[in-house]
């Protein structure tokens, strides 16, 4: 994967990769900027062998979709995704599926729980965070299935971000083998009882996820650890975890009841909702505990209940933890568990084939596919050809485009009986709404602001003169802040040339060419020069000709100031004389205005 992603410096001819912030089991994450909106992002480049896979990349374009649509404070927003084909050391041609997602500046809470535990207070408002995102996502019809430490990171400012909705079933569905037989994809520490046994997945299964996120919080380590992934994935199923409690002292028994009854391997009986599951939260740093059945065959039976005969464990990833004691069953009696699970699928498959046609194994159910963020056509069409029957319901949404598919009633991953009616819930979209005011952002900033509210922002911008904003800051925007507008309106953005217009004032009077300059739309400084030659009082020069000029300059009018001239010359007189004979009579004279 390295060699391939490696030879890659741009995608689309829109984002830059810049330098390797991150590295998983199934992608490496890179900063990145945008070149277009001239902001910085976080690029994730998925391994070139699911690009390769074509029902891959039509499942990562409807979950990047979906994703995109999430927006949330504690949510890490998509803004772009795609495929970008290179080709590795030998010339064959790849496709590197990638997502260009909202930059966090911050920090993994994996990281954060490798420096120490977290006290009751911190892991407490962190989970709240984390439970927020995922109690929009499930409205949205979203499950995240790939909860751990290292999809959630923690601000400066303490804002709690979940990143990766929807990656890990773009590849956990789109596997022949998993359709198959039920692979499990994910970090093993995180998995829930029936991502172990490869069953349908709900909203519950991110609760669980979060409660084994706590309980590593709280303590510096997961509740179950083992040498491979096999083995830590038989424990969600098989094994009861401790109390939080036991591993690290001044941990409350409320909170211990918590987080067991997180980690209930039956999900009927674990938090139903995050929003449950925050009220516990709060109940428990005042001292309230939370009832949970501790009975050890109800954990035990729930290894065999509806999962498929055929369970295989595929790309389990294992973190690497630091040894520390953990009770658990002797070695031997594990792995003779295991070999009794093997010899029973064994027995399952030998006997599933031995009813050869006789056992219609994929007329027995049908499974509700997940329609969230198709169109109404679309949706309706999955349905059916699941061998669903479809009743439509519209609904309005805030959130939604007119005619998008919301969610489904069963919900998604539901197994039912073929035929069965579904009802699909349609928005008929979000009223409309003020348009934000963002005089005075820059380009960046304004765009992120209106694409938050599901606005289209234009690529080509209008450009206006201004006395005073820098260059390329935000003036106003087409249509005018306050319009009433909708999600999915396009919206064009009005931005400082950094210049501003000189007028045209020869001929004017000093006094209104001088105004004009020193109107707020021009702010230039006058200096005024005058000649004698003419007079009237009107500008008969400026230094600067009509047009753009930049901001704060200073010009020179230059206008007439002379003095009218006597147009009769004064009638002769006798002089009288003035008695000194020298033949000038009165007093008299003549001189220039200075």
């Amino acid at each position: 994967m390295t060699d391939v992603i490696a030879s890659l410096d741009v995608l689309g001819d829109r984002y830059e990769i810049g330098e390797l912030i991150g590295r998983g089991g199934m992608a490496e994450v890179h900063r990145g900027r945008d070149r277009r909106l001239d902001r910085l992002v976080a690029i994730k480049l998925l391994k070139p062998e699911l690009g390769d896979d074509d029902d891959f990349r039509v499942r990562f374009r409807q979950e990047a979709q979906s994703a995109a649509r999430m927006s949330h404070p504690t949510v890490v927003r998509v803004f772009d995704a795609g495929e970008q084909v290179t080709n590795d050391a030998h010339g064959r041609a790849h496709s590197v599926p990638y997502i260009v997602m909202e930059y966090v500046d911050g920090r993994m809470v994996k990281d954060i729980i490798a420096e120490s535990p977290l006290t009751e207070s911190e892991a407490v408002r962190i989970t709240k965070g984390i439970l927020t995102a995922l109690e929009y996502s499930h409205r949205a019809g979203i499950v995240h299935r790939d909860m751990k430490p290292g999809n959630v990171m923690v601000t400066p400012g303490g804002q709690v971000k979940v990143m990766d909705f929807g990656i890990a079933r773009a590849v956990s569905e789109t596997s022949t083998s998993v359709a198959q037989t039920g692979m499990i994809l994910g970090t093993a520490q995180y998995f829930s009882p029936e991502q172990a046994r490869g069953e349908v997945v709900d909203a519950r299964t991110d609760l669980y996820s979060t409660g084994v996120m706590l309980f590593e919080m709280l303590t510096g380590r997961p509740p179950f650890r083992g040498d491979t992934a096999v083995a830590v994935a038989y424990q969600h199923v098989s094994e009861q975890p401790v109390a939080p409690s036991t591993l690290r002292e001044g941990i409350s028994p409320a909170m211990d009841s918590v987080v067991l009854k997180a980690l209930t391997k039956r999900k009927d009986e674990r938090f139903q909702s995050a929003d449950e599951f925050k009220e516990a939260l709060e109940a428990a740093l005042a001292g309230e505990a939370v009832a949970v059945d501790r009975d050890e065959a109800a954990i035990f039976t729930t290894g065999v209940q509806g999962g498929p005969a055929t369970t295989m464990f595929q790309v389990l990833e294992v973190d690497d933890y630091r040894p520390a004691p953990q009770a658990r069953p002797p070695v031997a009696w594990l792995w003779g568990g295991i070999a009794l699970i093997g010899v029973l699928v064994v027995a399952i498959v030998f006997w599933a084939a031995s009813q050869g046609p006789n056992l219609p194994i994929g007329t027995l159910s049908a499974t509700v596919p997940s329609v969230t963020g198709m169109t109404q056509d679309e949706a309706t069409a999955a349905l059916e050809e699941a061998g669903l029957s479809v009743s439509v319901r519209t609904v309005v949404d805030d959130e939604s485009d007119r005619g998008e598919a919301l969610r489904t009633d069963p919900p998604a991953d539901t197994r039912v009986a073929p035929n069965s009616s579904v009802t699909l819930f349609v928005s008929n979209g979000p009223p409309p709404f003020a348009l934000t005011d963002v005089q005075g952002n820059t380009v960046a900033q304004a765009t992120t602001t209106l694409e938050s509210q599901g606005l289209v922002v234009a690529e080509s911008r209008v450009t206006q003169d201004h006395p005073s904003l820098p260059e390329g800051t935000v003036l106003g925007t087409q249509p005018a802040a306050s319009t009433q507008v909708s999600q999915g309106d396009t919206i064009t953005l009005v931005v400082s040339s950094g210049q501003v217009t000189i007028p045209d004032v020869v001929g004017q009077p000093i006094q209104e060419a001088v105004a004009a300059m020193q109107a707020p739309e021009v702010g230039y400084q006058v200096r005024q020069l005058y000649v004698t030659s003419c007079m009237g009082g009107r500008v008969v020069q400026q230094d600067l000709t009509p047009g753009s000029h930049p901001q704060g300059g200073t010009i020179t009018l230059t206008y007439c100031n002379g003095q009218p001239q006597p147009t009769t010359p004064p009638t002769p007189t006798t002089d009288p004389g003035n008695g000194n004979g020298d033949g000038n009579g009165g007093p008299g004279g003549g001189g220039d205005e200075g």
